[in-house]
């Protein structure tokens, strides 16, 4: 039977016209920017998947061990995953020791391929996350970004992490085994420099995404990261932080979600009109939005609206 990314393959294969030539040459420009000893970030764009931005909307951490680099999730596709190759040896001539994937969404393990024979971390949730959702989401990544996706393969975690203390290549961390953002959040706090490399668990300045979402959940997720005293925060899209106003922003939107989704379902409001709800100032700045708002209404306001709705006897 043909699927939708059986048929792209197939005509990313045909010899390329001269109007798509440029296309052939897709590439990413990846820069790793130093951040503390031995850590480097890779920061994504803060918009959606794009053909524009070739679905690098995530941010890569680089961190240096024993025998070469941990690289903290791979990006959206095969090649974003060797880009990440090539930019690890210009840091390392050694390359890359170690792979983690902090969760299952596919910008942030759809560059697993490139790294087969290197063990790649995960907790376990997610990497039956990924076996059961990973095709469904390559079909709708082929969609959106096209040959950007050219001969990228689901390839989950191999390797179950455990939370605690724990050394990989000879660095120290503490693995936080958390959820909320999905059912399966990863985040490390390196032991050496106070950072913490939170995930899609903490967001700055871009809206977060919801389409696995537990909201009580993820604003305990972010209490007990809040906890730790971070030097620095890492999260999953948009830049750096120092102060811990990353987590700050993350839960204040959660919580306004929260409240502004079942306010209107006791309001007796519709997806609809949801929808078209002005954002507070505050948020409606924030990258990806007021798309990202709206996909949060799809994606939970039918599960708080029955919640919220009286009940009959």
């Amino acid at each position: 039977m043909l699927t939708r990314r059986t048929i792209l393959g197939a005509l990313a294969a045909l010899p390329l016209a001269p109007r798509a030539f440029a296309q052939a040459r897709l590439s990413y420009d990846l820069v790793a920017k130093p951040l503390a000893d031995g850590i480097w970030m890779v920061e994504g764009a803060t918009d959606h998947f794009s053909m524009q931005n070739g679905g690098a909307i995530v941010n890569i951490t680089l961190i240096k061990g024993d025998s070469g680099l941990i690289l903290i999730d791979t990006g959206s596709s095969r090649r974003y995953g060797e880009a990440l190759v090539t930019l690890a040896r210009s840091l390392d001539i050694r390359g890359i020791s170690t792979v983690v994937n902090t969760h299952h969404h596919p910008d942030h393990f759809f560059g697993n391929q490139v790294f087969a024979g290197t063990p790649i971390l995960a907790l376990g949730e997610t990497r039956q996350a990924a076996l059961a959702e990973g095709e469904g989401f390559a079909d709708n990544m082929y969609r959106i970004l096209g040959d950007w996706m050219r001969g990228t393969e689901v390839v989950p975690p191999t390797d179950v992490i455990a939370g605690g203390d724990i050394r990989l290549d000879g660095r120290d961390f503490l693995a936080l085994p958390l959820g909320g953002h999905t059912a399966a959040d990863l985040a490390l706090l390196d032991r050496r420099t106070g950072t913490l490399i939170a995930g899609d668990l903490v967001f700055h300045n871009r809206a977060p995404t919801t389409p696995s979402a537990d909201l009580p959940r993820w604003i305990a997720s972010l209490d007990a990261l809040d906890a730790q005293k971070p030097a620095l925060i890492l999260p999953g899209h948009g830049p750096a932080d120092p102060t811990g106003a990353a987590i700050t922003q993350t839960r204040d939107y959660l919580r306004w979600l929260d409240t502004a989704l079942r306010d209107g379902a006791q309001s007796g409001l519709d997806m609809v009109e949801l929808m078209d709800t002005p954002l507070p100032e505050r948020f409606a700045t924030m990258g990806a939005q007021p798309q990202e708002y709206q996909r949060s209404v799809t994606h939970l306001f039918p599960g708080i609206e029955l919640e919220e709705l009286p009940r009959g006897n």
